[in-house]
């Protein structure tokens, strides 16, 4: 019995023909990779109406995933010990990393204290981030690297929030702003790695957020916002408890990182992984093709 004689039987599409082709094989999507400490691990978050990861994912959607590689705690010499263990060896057949944020540095500005265990000094922290951004296993990729400041230390915060357990604050922010310098200088250091300053994107909100400071953007005393002796300023909003960033602080942060991912079209499908609904469904009802490629 033919099709025509077997009216349940409908007929085949026009269009079926010129449906794209399936993937010989599974789907890879490749990756934008956030490798850091609580700051990358935390920024999954709504916050202030914000999410940082929802947010670059968006950006990045049916073209690449946003895998997150934070680790609350950690600094570089502990990312260093685990580094091929998170980046095994490269394989054809997995996905590859098209773009690899490092945002590291803030434990490894922890003061060293008998109450703490963080602290790894300036030119290990230095040599640390060189290893990681400079690894075969990343090398192999082809990577464009994102490397991030860690951002500005409220230490008048920090201060209070320390105090019941180290009986001061465990970090300094003139301190933290000297490892920030570092992460600044080892982007200008390794040939092709993209500097994202987080602590100067976050000073200059900041300072814009807090009225009375004189034309350096310097608070009481004429020292910068969150130091002993100034004020916290607009830090208060950006880093409530003194080290960790608010939503508002991290719309700063993804402004400062989108202009480096991409760009992609607005409104085109070119670089989707798989193809569009237009693509897919280029017939209707009656079999005639609606949607051209």
């Amino acid at each position: 019995m033919t099709t025509a004689e077997n009216p349940s039987k409908k007929p085949r599409l026009d269009g079926e023909a010129a449906l794209p082709e399936l993937p010989d094989g599974p789907v890879i999507y490749n990756q934008v990779v956030l490798l850091g400490d609580s700051l990358f691990q935390f920024c999954t978050k709504v916050s202030d109406g914000f999410c940082f990861q929802g947010a670059l994912q968006d950006l990045c959607v049916r073209r690449l995933d946003v895998i997150n590689r934070g680790f609350s705690g950690w600094n570089t010499k502990n990312v260093v010990r685990y580094l091929e263990t998170i980046f095994p060896p490269r394989s054809e057949a997995a996905p590859r990393i098209e773009y690899l944020l490092v945002l590291l540095g803030a434990n490894d500005a922890a003061l060293e204290l008998d109450t703490a265990s963080q602290h790894v000094d300036e030119e290990d922290y230095r040599s640390n981030l060189k290893t990681i951004i400079t690894h075969p296993n990343i090398v192999a990729h082809s990577p464009k690297i994102l490397l991030v400041t860690p951002p500005p230390m409220d230490e008048i915060m920090a201060e209070k929030v320390d105090k019941e357990k180290h009986g001061r604050a465990c970090r300094d922010a003139a301190v933290s702003a000297r490892y920030s310098e570092i992460a600044r200088q080892v982007a200008a250091d390794v040939p092709g790695t993209v500097l994202v300053d987080l602590h100067a994107a976050i000073m200059k909100a900041a300072i814009a957020a807090t009225p009375d400071l004189d034309d350096k953007g310097l608070g009481k005393a004429g020292l910068p916002l969150g130091y002993p002796g100034s004020i916290r300023g607009g830090l208060e909003q950006m880093l409530p408890d003194g080290l960790h960033m608010s939503g508002q602080a991290y719309r700063v942060f993804f402004d400062a990182v989108k202009e480096h991912i991409g760009p992609f079209p607005e409104d085109d499908e070119a670089g989707f992984v798989l193809p569009g609904w237009r693509k897919t469904n280029p017939v209707n009802h009656k079999g005639e093709k609606i949607y051209e490629d």
